[in-house]
């Protein structure tokens, strides 16, 4: 099995959870409330017991949001780059890598010129560095890709991932290790050559 290096958050996903979580919970709590004050003031069991069902929903999904807030991330593997989402799950080898290069998410994505909601999305980050990993071909259709993952992982059409993380420099160190096989080696033990090591030891 190839060995794994360390998992790196997609910010993109963490950035968008951390918008829903919160408007989903306090949505569900808000109808938990209602449902409470329907069911006081005498109305029909059937309308508190809807309110109470679809609060308690968003109240689950709103705590299921926030578990999987940092699910989504890559990971550098010997032989590939693990690319995981909630609901994908992709082993990118690195024979099919052309580069990789760095560029600045709001270059890529100008807020001016994308629709609203997803520029409210890219303000925040718009400072942050990207990885541009460019490839010979993706490893399943494009069409399928973008049913699955984020717009903001693609800048045009051609074959590529754009990956935002927090530390994209790190990410990229191992990436470039993992990529070339090399890791870093274990510092050597100083010899200790001092006069004083060299003296003969009378205690033998």
């Amino acid at each position: 099995m190839a060995k794994g290096g360390r998992r790196y958050p997609l910010v993109v996903y963490t950035h968008m959870m951390d918008r829903w979580w919160p408007a989903v919970f306090t949505l569900g709590l808000a109808l938990l409330a209602l449902s409470w004050a329907v069911r006081s003031w005498g109305y029909e069991d059937w309308r508190w017991i809807a309110l109470t069902s679809v609060g308690g929903l968003n109240i689950f999904l709103g705590i299921l949001l926030l578990i999987l807030r940092k699910s989504a991330y890559v990971q550098p593997f010997s032989d590939h780059l693990r690319l995981v989402t909630p609901f994908l799950r992709l082993n990118i080898s690195y024979k099919r890598f052309r580069r990789a290069s760095s560029a600045n998410m709001g270059v890529l994505f100008p807020p001016q010129s994308v629709s609203n909601w997803r520029a409210e999305i890219i303000r925040p980050l718009a400072k942050m560095t990207v990885l541009v990993i460019e490839l010979n071909s993706y490893p399943m259709s494009q069409s399928a890709l973008r049913l699955f993952l984020s717009p903001l992982f693609f800048k045009d059409k051609s074959p590529h991932f754009v990956i935002l993380v927090d530390d994209w420099m790190k990410c990229s160190n191992e990436l470039e290790s993992m990529r070339s096989g090399v890791t870093p080696s274990a510092p050597r033990q100083k010899r200790n050559d001092s006069i004083l090591s060299r003296l003969p030891n009378k205690n033998k």
